[in-house]
């Protein structure tokens, strides 16, 4: 693949959430001081106190800690309570050993954030007793015992949050235990639990006195119709919760005195449920996108009755956001020590009471929620919004559900957008995760939907997600840097994130020394990577030597970051002068390493096709050489051939097929039992695909070029194999085939092992029918060799051995063959052009009969002094049909400016073919085509004078 996106929010526990860089771009703040143009030594230690503390304020944990350790002033001063107020542990792997080294810190500890399991088993160590606010994600494995005892040591808890993944082993008993271990809870937020029982809800509102907010996400069951007595409840989420009786539920819920938010996104609610629920006095906002039974019903056009807001995908969303905000504005809770904010919030409110405020407005409306300063109450109400609405429109993108094309492109995307503003970083992160995921409609082939694309762009997305990517706030930007890797499989977001600066961004994030962001910023560079026209710009902006250290960073346990690493520089490889700067920075070494000891597949896919597309530059640089000549690289390609993995297979074939066009490399290969290995993955891959069988032929294609090595692949039984790849309907296939056939042929023994396999019918087929010129020529050449006479000495022997007699059962096969290369030959024969050059001796005649038969790709073929001695000999061969093959070889190894006619010429004249030529130019008994060939072949000699040839 040259691409990768990723849509799946859930990471594994074993992976890092991480941070990168503050938010100056380059690491250094612009505010430096200056004297004069000069620069001006600092004494940091001289800074009062209060200062320092609010300088450590502004770092994530590793700065910090690294500047801590600077001097003892620092050091005392790091371990100011006022920085442990709160504490983000989800960029690192928190055990129980770590978190005991963290404890003398975390007494005035008040909010936690953690990731996994793992971590969760260690926050009772540490002893942070005043703790307000937990929040865990990736936690699947978390147990009631573990949710319990954490619930029993943190008593002044307000606030619980576990998901958004599914917590299946947390049950009703875990509630218990919370509710009666935290009396001041006001937030419980949970996911997945599997059965939420009435019991369990009973206790919460009998001993959560305090309890606004409640959130049952993704669950099996909840007893909806015991949270009636929950009257201290505002916020009530149960968003793609399963098996709610909504009559009795609906009923309960339209009775509680202080709900003013309800979420039933993603549920089964009916129509009655809602109009029932509506029918509330104190309910002003109910959030039901994709409820399928709801909008089957046919009744969401009513989003607006009463002042009710009923948020689907089928009204105006941004109408009822606009319209909260409104409210708020007219409910006087602005706070009206603020001048200019009070102005603006009277302006808004003006502006609805004319009716003046139109579509656009409303969106920009809503995008001043933020601006506007409202009382506590009202913050309330819209981070609540903002949460339940990043939640609901994330799951919805993961589950990718059809017919919400439309809503994507008209609301969908400006939501997601406007989340990206919020105040909120948890809504930050969800809301960049929902950007990377909706964009994304097929995960396997990286298929990014235009219209949705689009849709971000035209909202200033891009700029907003390279600004998210500037934060120096953990989790946002690994999110953004995410968000903007999957966009950019769309070549014209590609364009727009290079146009915005984010080349450069997502290099300097590559450099993280934190996992998670560098391994998203390298999925940036590697779909950005594939576009030409960024390629140069990566490597200037230091990109190039970034995914190399990451690769040497990680060596083991990253296997997303080097998956990531390896394929950006695979598609920077392709490029010839990228090729060279991944080399110098170290490039070589740190792929071998790759597919030498790594066990990922994805990753050893990456590093083969890596060093396959370094090795392709063979004519302009030494890469070729130089990945040939790193300890291990070969053998380490050759096993790779074996893997159980198709695209692993696959591009360690096209590694090799590549580096074997090198004479060194080619020996080594096989010493390395690359010849075993090729022949068996010929004969295991008939039901790959195309990719793999072009790969496998041609690796064995550029192995025989070598006569040694073609003997061993005849020996090794790769003829059958290879016959059957000709017969391949796919033209690359049966292209790389012939050729591997037509080396194969050179020797006599591997020639009658391919008429007795069955070869000759395969190579007159492709001589005569396949679509590609190149495959029709080698196929005809293949079969030339077989039928030179030289192959007649080993079937006599071989027949002699037998007691029978094999010659006489190669005249058939020969005719037919003969028969087809003539017809090869005659398919470029133009009458009225073929007669003119042969009435006139003029240049012009010539070149115009070039022009007509040249097949462009032959001019790659590079031939040995051996097989050039052998069309020589042809030209003298008693078949005129050979005569004429031979000589039309020669020409198009030949004509002057293609890559190795200097080479071919050089190996005429050592030769001595002139002499040959002119004979056949002269013979009486030749075809025309052959002697106006034979004339061509001495004319381009004449281009390259025997002292300019190369000899080698």
């Amino acid at each position: 693949m040259s691409r990768r996106v990723r849509r799946k929010t859930i990471l594994n526990q074993d992976k890092e959430k991480v941070v990168v860089h503050n938010s100056c771009g380059n690491g250094v703040c612009e505010e430096t001081c200056h004297s004069e143009g000069n620069l001006v030594d600092a004494d940091w230690t001289s800074l009062p106190d209060d200062t320092v503390v609010q300088i450590f304020s502004c770092l994530n944990y590793r700065d910090r800690a690294s500047l801590s350790s600077t001097c003892k002033t620092f050091r005392t001063l790091g371990s100011s309570p006022y920085l442990w107020t709160s504490l983000d542990l989800r960029a690192h792997k928190c055990d129980i050993r770590t978190a005991a080294s963290l404890a003398s810190r975390c007494k005035n500890l008040k909010k936690l954030r953690f990731r996994g399991s793992d971590s969760a088993n260690a926050v009772m160590f540490l002893h942070a007793r005043d703790l307000r606010e937990i929040s865990g994600d990736c936690c699947r494995d978390i147990t009631d015992a573990t949710l319990s005892v954490m619930a029993a040591r943190h008593e002044a808890l307000e606030s619980l949050q576990i998901g958004p993944d599914f917590c299946d082993r947390i049950t009703s008993d875990a509630i218990q235990k919370v509710s009666m271990c935290c009396p001041k809870l006001k937030r419980l937020r949970l996911s997945g639990v599997r059965d939420i029982d009435g019991e369990a809800i009973l206790s919460l509102v009998r001993n959560c006195k305090q309890l606004v907010e409640i959130g049952f996400m993704d669950c099996l069951r909840v007893d909806a119709p015991a949270l009636e007595d929950a009257v201290s409840v505002k916020f009530l989420s149960l968003s793609g919760s399963k098996h709610i009786n909504w009559s009795l539920s609906s009923q309960a819920l339209s009775k509680l005195p202080n709900l003013v938010g309800l979420d039933v996104s993603r549920t089964d609610v009916p129509t009655s449920a809602i109009l029932r629920l509506l029918s509330s006095e104190s309910l002003k906002i109910v959030n039901a996108l994709h409820c399928l039974s709801f909008e089957e019903g046919g009744n969401y056009a009513s989003s607006d009755v009463k002042s009710k807001f009923l948020l689907t995908p089928f009204t105006d969303m941004f109408k009822g956001l606009s319209s909260l905000i409104c409210g708020l504005v007219q409910q006087e809770r602005v706070l009206e020590n603020d001048s200019k904010l009070f102005w603006l919030s009277s302006l808004i409110s003006g502006l609805v009471q004319q009716e003046r405020i139109t579509k656009i407005d409303k969106k920009l409306l809503w995008n001043q929620r933020n601006q506007i300063a409202v009382d506590g109450t009202s913050r309330d109400v819209i981070d609540w919004m903002e949460w339940v609405l990043s939640h609901s429109l994330l799951r919805i993108a993961e589950n990718n559900p059809p017919g919400l094309d439309g809503f994507w492109v008209g609301q969908g995307a400006a939501l997601l957008l406007s989340l990206v503003q919020s105040l909120q970083e948890d809504v930050q992160e969800r809301a960049a995760t929902g950007l990377a995921t909706f964009v994304v409609i097929d995960d396997e082939n990286a298929t990014v939907h235009p219209g949705r694309a689009e849709a971000v762009m035209s909202g200033a997305g891009i700029r907003l997600l390279l600004n998210l990517a500037r934060s120096c706030r953990e989790g946002v930007q690994s999110e953004a840097a995410k968000a903007i890797a999957n966009l950019s499989v769309n070549a014209d977001v590609a364009k727009a994130v290079a146009v915005e600066g984010g080349i450069s961004l997502l290099a300097a994030l590559a450099k993280s020394p934190n996992r998670l962001v560098a391994e998203e910023a390298a999925g940036g560079l590697w779909n950005l990577s594939v576009g030409e026209e960024h390629k140069a710009a990566i490597a200037e902006a230091g990109g190039v030597q970034a995914l190399v250290d990451l690769i040497f960073k990680w060596p083991s346990g990253g296997d997303g970051v080097l998956e990531r690493a390896a394929g950006a520089l695979a598609n920077l490889a392709a490029d010839d002068k990228c090729s060279m700067e991944v080399a110098v920075a170290g490039g070589v070494h740190a792929l071998v390493m790759l597919a030498r000891s790594c066990k990922s597949e994805g990753v050893q896919e990456q590093a083969a096709r890596a060093l396959a597309n370094l090795a392709a530059h063979g004519d302009s640089n030494g890469n070729n050489a130089a990945v040939g000549q790193e300890a291990g690289a070969l053998e380490a390609l050759v096993q790779l051939t074996c893997s159980n993995h198709e695209g692993v297979r696959q591009e360690a074939a096209g590694a090799l097929w590549n580096l074997s066009f090198d004479d060194r490399n080619r020996e080594a290969i096989a010493a390395s039992g690359g010849v075993e290995a090729l022949v068996a993955l010929a004969q295991t891959c008939s039901n790959g695909s195309q990719g793999l069988q072009e790969r496998a032929a041609g690796a064995l294609w550029g192995l025989s070029v070598s006569e040694a090595n073609s003997i061993a692949i005849g020996q090794e039984g790769g003829v059958p194999p290879l016959i059957a790849l000709a017969r391949s309907d796919a033209e690359d296939v049966h292209e790389t085939a012939a050729g591997a056939l037509w080396n194969l042929a050179f020797n006599p023994g591997n020639a009658l092992r391919i008429v007795e396999e069955g070869g000759v019918p395969a190579l007159v087929h492709l001589c005569c029918s396949s679509v590609s010129k190149m495959a029709r020529f080698m196929a005809a050449l293949a079969l030339a060799y077989m039928f030179d006479g030289r192959m007649d000495e080993v079937a006599l022997i071989g027949s002699s051995a037998e007691g029978g007699s094999k010659a006489g059962s190669l005249d058939g096969a020969r005719k037919i063959a003969l028969k087809h290369i003539e017809a090869f030959i005659q398919a470029f024969y133009d009458p009225p052009l073929f007669s003119a050059a042969a009435a006139s001796s003029a240049s012009t005649s010539l070149a115009q009969v070039v022009e007509a038969v040249r097949i462009q790709e032959a001019g790659h073929l590079r031939c040995s002094g051996a097989e050039i001695g052998r069309f020589v000999s042809m030209l003298r061969n008693a078949s005129p049909t050979l005569r004429a093959c031979a000589a039309f070889a020669l020409l198009q190894f030949t004509i002057p400016g293609s890559r190795h006619a200097m080479h071919h010429a050089g190996l005429l004249h050592k030769a001595s073919a002139s002499r040959i030529l002119r004979s056949a130019a002269a013979s009486a008994t030749a075809p025309v085509e052959a002697k106006i060939f034979a004339r061509i072949v001495l004319r381009n000699l004449e281009h390259h004078p025997i002292d300019s040839c190369s000899l080698t």
